[in-house]
């Protein structure tokens, strides 16, 4: 095969940088959301006189939960009313539920469009996954995509934490939900002009059990992880959560393999490249996701940043994840999804574990390029999971497999609760001995090598247990055709056409868009 049969395998046409762009900005819009309230908090309080802590971090948990909770079942339900239909539904609520956050007066309003945020990014995450598969189909093309909205999604957090603190600073908190007010608006538009429906929609009936038990289950673990740090571990109130969340999800997998029309079909469950793919997703969320918070921590409890300062100092991060989604196509092309997953992560656990490094004052330098390192070997990590967990499905699963490729974004926050745990505990320990400031830098350092040993051992067991999988041989593939074709196609019509080619063209001639 010719350097330029390889190049031209890997275009998208205009059209499929227009469905990119599109699809990225909706992943762009829901990243950008978590990081930029974060930051924002604090002035939220302030403003609109939430009467605790505890009672303002709602503003932040109202819209994880119901997206956590509800990802499943919009995934199967995109499958039963059109991926299309279910994303734009999905884009519209986000930037209505956006502004009418913007506008709140008490706290109570604030939080309920909140979680209508939640609600519509759980109908965005599955469904702009799918769409994306479909619109490029499995090799080289979707690799290249994959890298794109891997690097977007990084992106969208820094953006956020840097526009974060530039809002507070010079504008007012609002601001924050009327900018996302004015995203989902364009990428409203980009959906309705250049986004198509990609398969015929199932006649299957909703699991509506399945769905039940396993948004209760995913809401109870979620919630039970995220309270955890507040009320304790050991807790009766986080015990009995966690342990509902175990009994309620042990229960739809049992009620799962006894439906006819299966909310998740344990079959896919059961794929290697699925089960630990988001296994390795996990691992790589979670330590990543705790360690960019605990490097906040740093920044301004050891430090001394302010939230712009803060931001800013996750630039490093920012340009690393960049180059991470620009190189991640080539690097899976040319080695595959396991032999990247296994470089991605490793590159993650040297990158968090040299943060033990990090001095009481200065160290700038230090900072930019540990943090830099780690963002880049996730970013590698995540495209190259993702990647595995959707590569060799029928064209049916690919909506189940969106939601299921996403949840290690939710779940690993039982990382950050854990990371969180291991400061407070060397803190504690060397608070008699030292200063607070000292004693806190103990407990991240203790911190940050936890998260390098757990992603160290995460590429290990990713290496061995995805080894001889076919998302080390195909997943990368420079073949610019899918693994297997779609089925349930309609006479006469393709129900998913690469984008930006039309039948009979060579890969990487568009027509006009």
């Amino acid at each position: 095969m010719t350097t330029e049969t390889l190049r031209s395998g890997v275009r998208l046409g205009t059209r499929g940088w227009l469905i990119l762009l599109t699809l990225c900005g909706a992943t762009f819009m829901t990243g950008l959301d978590y990081s930029i309230i974060t930051v924002a908090l604090p002035e939220i309080g302030r403003d609109l006189g939430f009467s605790s802590a505890s009672a303002l971090q709602w503003v932040a948990t109202a819209c994880l939960l119901p997206t956590a909770a509800l990802m499943p079942l919009f995934a199967r339900a995109s499958d039963m009313i059109g991926r299309r239909r279910l994303f734009i539904a999905g884009v519209v609520a986000f930037a209505v539920f956006s502004l009418i956050a913007g506008l709140a007066p008490y706290p109570g309003p604030l939080v309920a469009a909140r979680a209508g945020q939640g609600v519509a990014a759980a109908m965005i995450g599955p469904t702009a996954l799918a769409l994306m598969t479909a619109a490029f189909p499995e090799g080289p093309r979707r690799t290249r995509a994959m890298g794109v909205n891997g690097a977007v999604l990084s992106l969208g957090f820094v953006i956020g934490t840097i526009g974060g603190g530039l809002i507070t600073s010079g504008l007012n908190w609002r601001w924050t939900m009327l900018i996302l007010f004015g995203i989902g608006v364009l990428v409203l538009l980009g959906a309705l002009t250049v986004v198509r429906e990609t398969a015929r929609r199932s006649r299957a009936r909703l699991d509506v059990p399945g769905a039940i038990l396993a948004s209760g289950g995913l809401f109870a673990l979620v919630y039970g992880i995220s309270s955890a740090g507040e009320a304790g571990w050991g807790s009766a109130p986080t015990l009995a959560t966690l342990a509902a969340a175990v009994v309620l999800l042990g229960s739809f997998l049992a009620a799962e393999a006894r439906s006819a029309a299966p909310l998740v079909p344990l079959r896919l469950l059961r794929r290697t490249t699925v089960k630990w793919g988001m296994t390795v997703g996990l691992v790589t969320f979670g330590m990543c996701g705790g360690a960019t918070l605990l490097l906040s921590v740093y920044m301004q409890d050891v430090l001394g940043y302010s939230p712009l300062q803060t931001g800013l100092g996750f630039l490093g991060e920012g340009v690393a994840a960049l180059l991470g989604g620009g190189l991640a196509a080539r690097l899976i092309s040319g080695r595959g999804a396991v032999a990247v997953i296994v470089t991605g992560l490793t590159a993650q656990a040297a990158g968090t574990a040299a943060m033990v490094f990090l001095p009481a004052e200065g160290g700038l330098a230090l900072l930019l390029a540990t943090s830099a390192t780690m963002g880049f070997g996730h970013v590698l990590t995540v495209v190259a999971v993702i990647t595995t967990i959707t590569s060799g499905l029928d064209e049916s699963d690919q909506g189940v497999a969106g939601g299921l490729a996403q949840m290690p974004t939710f779940v690993g926050a039982v990382g950050v609760a854990g990371l969180m745990a291991i400061v407070a505990a060397r803190a504690e320990a060397l608070a008699p001995v030292t200063t607070g400031t000292a004693a806190t830098l103990g407990g991240l350092h203790a911190a940050f090598l936890a998260a390098g040993a757990v992603a160290l051992l995460g590429a290990a067991a990713g290496g061995v247990l995805l080894r001889g999988s076919d998302a080390g041989r195909t997943a990368g593939q420079a073949t610019g055709r899918p693994s297997r074709q779609p089925t349930a196609r309609p006479a006469g019509r393709s129900t998913a056409q690469p984008a930006g080619q039309s039948s009979g063209r060579p890969a990487g001639h568009s027509p006009a868009p």
